[in-house]
Parts: C-alpha cells; sequence; structure tokens
C-alpha cells in the first residue's frame, strides 16, 4: 500500500476496474494515478501508478447468482488464450428473443461461437438483470451447440450501446464505457454479433408494444369508464413495503449477506434499495464522526430513507453496525409506523472471527489505540434481545443465510 489518496468506487467503475485487472481494457478512463481505488467500505482494490497502470491489491468481493460463477465470470487474457482463430462473439444485453435464437444457430453453423454476457451490478426496474441474461445465455447455448458462455463485468450506464436500448437507467459517460467490439476483440474473438441489432421490424414493433399491453388489453374488455377505474386501481396496488435491517460487528458478514439478499430481491423483479453502512457514511452522513450520538444519528438517517422506501412499497435492506439499541428501536419504528414489514437481522459472528477477517486492518488499529470508539473494542456493542433473526455467518453460509431471510420476510 502507498500514500496515495483514495478514491472510491462507483459500481460502473467497479466493472471497469474488473475489466482492466482481467486484461479487457488498457487503463481506466476515471483514475489518473497514484491513487488508491477502494469499495464503498473502503477496502483497497487497486493501486493506479503515475503511468496510468492498474496493479490489484484486495481481490474484488463476489456475491450470488450465476453471473458470478467463477468457471463463467473470467479474465479475458485467460478467455482468449482458448479462443479457436475466426470465432465469433455474440453479445448478449438483452434476454434473446426465438428471432435472436435462431440468429445465433445460424452463426454457428457458420463458426466458433463465444456468448458474452454483459454484466452490470445494477438492475434497472423491468428489466432482465445479469442473473437472468445468463440463465437465458445458458440456455441458449444449449440450444446451440454449447458455445462457451462468459460473463463480462461491464457499467450499466453503457449496456445501450449494443442490443441494450430499453435498458433505461443512469447513462455513463461515453469514454468510460468500452465499446463491446473492443471487448469481443480482448477476449479472443474476430467479429462481432449483437443479435439485437438483426430482428426484424415486425419484431421490433411487438416488442416497443409489450409495456403498454396491459392497458389495450383492458380497454378491449371494459367500457371507458370501467376500464380507467381497473387501471386506476392496478396502479395504487403495490405491495406491502418492507425494511430488512442488518446489524453486527465490523467483518461479521452483514454487509455481504444484505448485498447478496438485495441482488436476489433485484433478480426477482422485486425494487430494492440496498443502504449499506459505509456507503451511507461516504454519502448520507459525510462528516459525522464516531462518537456515539454521531453513530445513532448515522443511524437514523439510514432508518428515515429506508422507512420512505418502504412507505412507497419498496425493499430497503440497510446493514450498518448500528451498536446501540435506542438507535435501533427509532429504525423500527419509523418504519412500522408507514405500515411497513420490520426484519431486524442480527448477525451474531463471534468477535475473534470478525478480527480474523478484518481486511482492512482496522481491529489492529483499534487495538493499537490509532482508532478511538471502535465498536467492540473500545466502544460498546449492545447485543440485540429483539432480533426477528440471528445468523452466525462463521457457521451458516452466505447462501443459507440469505434463504433464512427471505423466508422471514
Amino acid at each position: 500500500m502507498t500514500s496515495s489518496p483514495a478514491h472510491v468506487l462507483t459500481d460502473d467503475e467497479l466493472d471497469l476496474l474488473e475489466l482492466a485487472l482481467g486484461g479487457a481494457v488498457p487503463r481506466l478512463p476515471f483514475a489518473e494515478g497514484p491513487v488508491t481505488l477502494t469499495d464503498t467500505e473502503n477496502t483497497p482494490l487497486a493501486e493506479v501508478g503515475d503511468d496510468g497502470s492498474v496493479s490489484p491489491v484486495k481481490p474484488i468481493a463476489a456475491a450470488l447468482g450465476p453471473q458470478w460463477d467463477e468457471r463463467l465470470r473470467v479474465p479475458a487474457r485467460d478467455v482468449s488464450a482458448d479462443v479457436a482463430p475466426g470465432t465469433t462473439a455474440v453479445w448478449l444485453a438483452e434476454a434473446p428473443t426465438a428471432e435472436d435464437v435462431a440468429a445465433v444457430a445460424r452463426a454457428a453453423e457458420t463458426g466458433e461461437l463465444l456468448l458474452l454476457v454483459p454484466a452490470s451490478r445494477h438492475t434497472a426496474p423491468g428489466t432482465v438483470g445479469a442473473a437472468g441474461l445468463t440463465r437465458a445465455a445458458l440456455a441458449l447455448a444449449a440450444e446451440t451447440g454449447n458455445p462457451r458462455v462468459v460473463v463480462v463485468p461491464y457499467p450499466h450506464g453503457s449496456a445501450a450501446r449494443a442490443g441494450g436500448a430499453s435498458s433505461g437507467g443512469p447513462t455513463a459517460p461515453a469514454d468510460m464505457a468500452p465499446a463491446p467490439s473492443d471487448i469481443a476483440t480482448a477476449y479472443g474473438a474476430e467479429r462481432l454479433l449483437v443479435p439485437a441489432d438483426e430482428r426484424s421490424p415486425e419484431a421490433r414493433a411487438a416488442l416497443a408494444a409489450l409495456p403498454d399491453a396491459h392497458a389495450r388489453a383492458v380497454a378491449a374488455l371494459y367500457p371507458a369508464a370501467s376500464a380507467r377505474e381497473v387501471e386506476r386501481a392496478a396502479a395504487a396496488g403495490h405491495s406491502r413495503g418492507t425494511v430488512v435491517f442488518f446489524t453486527g460487528l465490523s467483518g461479521s458478514g452483514k454487509s455481504t449477506v444484505a448485498r447478496a439478499l438485495a441482488a436476489e430481491l433485484d433478480d426477482d423483479g422485486l425494487e430494492t434499495t440496498l443502504l449499506d453502512g459505509d456507503a451511507v457514511r461516504h454519502h448520507l452522513s459525510k462528516g459525522l464522526g464516531f462518537d456515539r450520538e454521531s453513530r445513532e444519528t448515522n443511524v437514523e438517517r439510514i432508518g428515515y430513507v429506508a422507512s420512505l422506501v418502504a412507505k412507497h412499497g419498496g425493499i430497503a435492506v440497510a446493514a450498518p453496525i448500528a451498536p446501540f439499541a435506542a438507535s435501533r428501536a427509532k429504525v423500527r419504528a419509523l418504519a412500522e409506523a408507514t405500515g411497513a414489514r420490520f426484519l431486524l437481522v442480527h448477525i451474531s459472528t463471534p468477535l475473534e472471527v470478525c478480527e480474523a477477517r478484518d481486511r482492512k486492518g482496522l481491529y489492529a488499529k483499534a487495538r493499537a489505540g490509532e482508532i478511538p470508539d471502535f465498536t467492540g473494542i473500545s466502544s460498546p456493542y449492545e447485543t440485540p434481545d429483539d432480533a426477528d433473526l440471528t445468523i452466525d455467518t462463521s457457521e451458516v453460509s452466505v447462501e443459507d443465510a440469505v434463504t433464512r431471510v427471505r423466508a422471514a420476510i
């Protein structure tokens, strides 16, 4: 590690870092060295040198879902070493239609294929996310001679540049989004096929009409006055909101479980907002200290935002340390006052396990007196006696933990 300034990576920047470390892009357009790149938990992931070179420091955290399968999420340099000359890359930024499957099958008859799945860490509402695209790609491979499927980390904002015009959501700056053709080349392919670009006018029109299909069906079944009331009722009938609030020591695994839970709920098409402790500190509570009053203010801010999400039928997943019972009780009250479900999940992993896992060296610094008011060392953690669910991640896998939380909500 160096003493260079730190830069906290956004989701798009994390995707670009993963591409760079895998040899798919030559440099990072958002980082001029020297700089240390960290995730939202302030874990150093890479160093950027004066010449723009990128060196890994610690592994990028993986999550759940088929898009994180290490057999599929393979660095470009490793894939390109195995790709046959003349291979065509198929860019699957959308779930393939029947026409797309036929186009890929025709391409498979003329040479080797490589199915590339651009997988973002963010899923735009109403779209098929990385997990769904990966499952669809595996099914497509099974229908077309089993070409290799590779998951490519790819900034969400750039998805519309090739076959993802319906992706919606925020847009990454153009110079941050590597062209799919360049990605295909980095992974060893000589040609690029974007099935969505080959669709017939009839297929494009049918896809464009899908969002209004329900309204058209209602209009055909009801007279105008009744149709308006049916549409009004459907618009108002959102599901009851939910706040899932994780609490536990630093290093207990609460953020890992929270991220995995949010990803699964997103994949199910549920409106989910993740309020992770370090990310909130960086944005919502920037400037607050770590004394008791500041900690309680931070937790109550998280609780307030979570209650707003739940009030409108969404799911808020929060994962601060939240060491004090009083502030946790206020968060519960805020959520329940909106009519939302509230689930307090205590990640009860023992202190010694948390210390052994510490990626950032915080416990060692706290024991050396370099970090005051550190929960579990120089500041108390009040163990919940009102937890709706208690999970020790030293005994329970992330997958099983997510299953337990989902069952509880």
